[in-house]
């Protein structure tokens, strides 16, 4: 009996971890540049930054997925270590916001979102679209798994040893402190973790004495998943999670010493045990970001003292990555070519990183993140040249037909990333120099109009380096179908300006030539990315010679 009840836990707490992970990716896959542009306004302000943390990471239903992007974004540079503790902060309260919603019985919804949620993504080709259908399914899968849970739990409260583990927990807050840690960090979700304390709570009778400690301890075990998650970034990066660890910590030591010092009114948090455990949950989170955001200055200073940074040279410049291209197998083509293309998704990860920030830099960026932005362009120029001698190098042997046209497609796609660098480093930023300069900014609607031709850009850079690696022919009709969807953008923004001007809005009026730049740069880097597909698809047949009518 106890080993079937294992199982049933078992296969529900990896169904809920699967279904949470399901709509993280859905929502990342639809609407990613949107979601990490909202991290990186965080630089603004704390409570800016505390509250775009909360709003992602309810959208992921993670407070780690936020802290791992934050993490990148303090790597670049874009994110300040006091300004990514305010995120982090943000997040951990809007998980816990999370676990707020998940709590109430919402079974009946199930059939629903399993309907529509397949219905979109079976039947519908649109890919925002598609990601939303992944999202309700992945909601419905949560709820599914929650009842699993709370089924699989019942039959332990009639258990001879329940009674005795709750009272031990109950009577011992460390140790239930430290179960609860271990279990958030073993499943690697504090969500998911505190589902199921709560779980246990309301149907396998666990008294809050030993709940409440456990919930505490998942605070500190989601604190060290993002540790745990982030220790092979750079040193910027771990930098965060250290703080928002150290914060974690302290917060529920304080916090557990309260609750086992004093009685608290927790019969006023809620109808239910499960609802007053979750609204501790809540009001914990809520009192470290309270008690915390002023201290996100003074505790990036700490961690700068507890983690030195030893990865930095002499000189204090990190270490330039290793390079893909493995001349001991120069002379074999088939790893050789291997080799290049690892060294083209390095290559095109760098644009992307040059890319990602753009917005931002049009926005309000400063002419030092500007020039550090431009100076990658050096590594991916570097990259380019390394590239096509290597290839070069590996047709002056033997190669069947069919290595010689993918060697010569790897080249093309090096030229062509090369010229999106040059893209973004010459047209994109500079144009953010000049708008800095002459302290001139976008109207909002064509600001609006160059974020989501931004961020399908982004998304469809994503999309390129997948297919350079996988070959995928339906990836490969995708992105060509984007680079048509993007021609019709590119018109409809230059209509919409035209517009604009008509109706002598200022903004567009100073911003004109900046504005019809980085629509033709976001087309053209999109475009040049696109190129990867048009080789599989040729190979399949799948591609027309010419758009023109055929003369008569």
């Amino acid at each position: 009996m106890a080993i079937l009840i294992l199982i049933k836990m078992l296969g529900a707490v990896m169904l809920l971890l699967y279904a949470v992970r399901m709509v993280r990716t859905g929502f990342e896959r639809a609407s990613g540049p949107a979601l990490r542009r909202t991290i990186s306004k965080a630089a603004s302000g704390r409570v800016t930054g505390a509250f775009s943390g909360m709003v992602v990471a309810i959208l992921l239903q993670s407070a780690t997925a936020v802290a791992v992007l934050a993490a990148g974004f303090a790597t670049s540079g874009i994110l300040t270590t006091a300004a990514g503790l305010a995120v982090l902060l943000g997040a951990d309260l809007g998980s816990s916001l999370v676990v707020q919603f998940l709590v109430f019985d919402l079974s009946w919804l199930v059939p629903l979102l399993l309907a529509v949620g397949a219905w979109l993504f079976l039947k519908v080709e649109n890919r925002t679209v598609k990601q939303a259908g992944r999202i309700l399914i992945g909601i419905a899968l949560v709820l599914i798994s929650l009842q699993m849970i709370g089924e699989s739990t019942v039959p332990l409260k009639e258990a001879q040893f329940m009674p005795l583990i709750a009272s031990y927990l109950a009577a011992d807050a460390p140790t239930a402190l430290a179960v609860g840690a271990l279990l958030a960090f073993l499943i690697h979700s504090s969500v998911a973790a505190v589902l199921m304390i709560a779980a246990f709570v309301q149907k396998a009778g666990l008294p809050l004495e030993a709940a409440v400690p456990l919930v505490l301890g998942a605070n500190i075990g989601a604190g060290a998943v993002a540790l745990w998650l982030t220790r092979g970034m750079e040193h910027k990066a771990r930098l965060l999670p250290l703080g928002n660890f150290i914060f974690r910590t302290a917060g529920a030591a304080v916090a557990l010493l309260l609750v086992t010092s004093i009685q608290l009114p927790f019969e006023s948090l809620g109808n239910v045990p499960a609802q007053q455990l979750v609204s501790v949950h809540i009001l914990f989170n809520l009192a470290l970001v309270t008690v915390c955001l002023p201290l996100t200055g003074p505790m990036a200073r700490l961690v700068e003292i507890l983690m030195p940074d030893k990865g930095a040279s002499v000189e204090g410049e990190q270490t330039t990555p290793k390079s893909a291209l493995d001349q001991r197998v120069v002379h074999v083509p088939r790893l050789a070519l291997a080799s290049a293309t690892r060294e083209l998704l390095r290559m095109g990860e760098e644009v992307e990183i040059m890319a990602r920030p753009v917005m931002m830099m049009l926005e309000n960026g400063s002419f030092e993140e500007i020039h550090r932005l431009q100076q990658m362009d050096a590594s991916v120029n570097t990259i380019h040249s390394e590239v096509k001698l290597y290839i070069a190098e590996v047709n002056r042997g033997e190669l069947t037909s069919e290595e010689a046209e993918r060697s010569l497609e790897l080249a093309s796609f090096a030229i062509n990333l090369e010229r999106a660098g040059d893209l973004v480093s010459k047209n994109l930023l500079e144009r953010a120099r000049e708008l800095r300069e002459n302290k001139i900014s976008f109207s909002k609607e064509g600001q609006r109009e160059l974020e989501s031709m931004h961020d399908r850009v982004l998304a469809n850079m994503q999309l390129a380096l997948n297919v350079l690696v996988s070959g995928d022919v339906a990836s490969a009709r995708e992105l060509i179908a984007e680079k048509d969807r993007m021609r019709l953008l590119e018109k409809e923004c230059h209509d919409r300006h035209l517009n604009r001007l008509k109706s002598r809005t200022p903004e567009s009026i100073e911003s004109s030539n900046a504005h019809m730049e980085v629509v033709r740069s976001l087309k053209e880097i999109n475009s040049l990315f696109a190129t990867v597909a048009v080789p599989i698809l040729a190979r399949e047949g799948q591609l027309m010679e010419s758009r023109l009518v055929p003369a008569e």
